[in-house]
């Protein structure tokens, strides 16, 4: 998907960013903002460098025109999600089992460190998972404090990526956590979602084909699959004693049954022993 490029000619701050939430800061309710969205990065800049009537800043007479200076924030933190599932929930015509294995993973790549970040749930969709990953990472950078620096988010799910860059969160929004077709799913993570994102200043997206070359989404899908494993496991281990325990118990009462059994009749051959050698008299 082709990420676009939002030019602020006139605005709050003036510049070139990469999602609307961004733009819509500097635009919304502010007298004569002039903005446009376009697909390279090529073509902001010449929208950046133009009048309004199309002639070029340089080719001004006025001097106390200043020159309009882009504004590119490099991204110091690279944020990887995924989600996946072990079900056809996603597949027309199939279906999640309460039983099926779900997880989220994330990976912030912080300038000196990286945070990683995974759990499951039983019976989930890929897309709940997806969301989940993406707004779970969004909190733990509220939580690290990394709100006002440049971030940048690599995802190969395109279901939130046209959520977040489509405009499709705030019409689901202004309808009430609706689409236009119907009951929004997850409305309760999309509202999590709206709540987070302006509290960040410079979040930039791209996408990325799942579980091919880029390393940092192969980590965060090797990530959840170990976190799905992990549930199989627990699973396994939690069953377990409740299966053997009564078959053990069965095995020790049988056990002490024969015990019982063995000393009962030896206790009458010794008393059949006792009354061949006892000195009865014939009447």
């Amino acid at each position: 998907m082709a990420q676009k490029y939002y030019a602020v000619r006139r605005g709050r701050q003036p510049g070139i960013y990469r999602t609307w939430p961004e733009t819509q800061k500097q635009v919304s309710g502010f007298s004569g903002a002039q903005y446009k969205s376009f697909m390279t990065e090529a073509g902001a800049k010449a929208f950046m460098t133009t009048t309004a009537t199309g002639t070029p800043k340089t080719a001004q007479k006025s001097a106390t025109q200043p020159t309009m200076k882009v504004a590119a924030i490099a991204a110091t933190v690279t944020v990887y999600t995924d989600g996946g599932s072990r079900n056809t929930g996603n597949v027309a015509g199939g279906h999640v089992r309460s039983v099926d294995k779900a997880a989220w993973a994330y990976r912030i790549e912080l300038p000196d460190e990286a945070v990683t970040g995974s759990a499951g749930e039983f019976g989930a969709t890929n897309n709940r998972m997806e969301i989940m990953a993406f707004r779970n990472a969004l909190q733990r950078l509220v939580d690290l404090g990394q709100t006002q620096t440049g971030i940048q988010f690599v995802l190969d799910s395109q279901y939130v990526l046209n959520a977040i860059t489509k405009g499709w969160l705030a019409g689901w929004k202004r309808r009430g956590w609706k689409r236009s077709a119907g009951p929004l799913v997850n409305a309760e993570l999309w509202q999590d979602v709206d709540r987070l994102l302006p509290q960040f200043s410079h979040l930039t997206y791209q996408w990325t084909k799942g579980h091919a070359t880029n390393q940092g989404n192969v980590f965060v899908d090797h990530l959840l699959n170990e976190t799905m494993d992990g549930m199989h496991q627990e699973a396994k281990r939690s069953v377990k004693p409740v299966k053997t325990a009564p078959s053990q118990s069965l095995a020790s009462d049988h056990g002490s049954t024969v015990q019982h059994q063995s000393d009962t009749d030896q206790s009458v051959a010794d008393i059949a022993r006792s009354l061949q050698n006892l000195p009865f008299e014939d009447n």
